[in-house]
């Protein structure tokens, strides 16, 4: 099971993404974030850069609770 152990948040709505199998990836946010409801908040950095991971790894969220599947981050190309 991939967790996500790490993050870093970029100024280009990017994160630095590191996993449990050792894997470090950047992953470009700016095609999930849109007008809509959920999405818009993160279009504002300081919103953007308050990603979390979940407790047990499975995930990175925000506090408007949009999120993702480690497992699709991890296999995102």
């Amino acid at each position: 099971m991939i967790k996500i152990t790490h993050i870093e948040p970029h100024r280009d709505f990017s994160i630095e993404l590191t996993f449990s199998d050792g894997m470090r990836k950047n992953v470009d946010f700016k095609p999930f974030i849109g007008s809509d409801k959920i999405s818009k908040p993160l279009n504002d950095f300081t919103y953007f850069s308050k990603v979390k991971i979940y407790d047990n790894g499975r995930g990175l969220y925000w506090p408007n609770e949009f999120d993702f599947c480690p497992d699709y981050l991890h296999d995102f190309v």
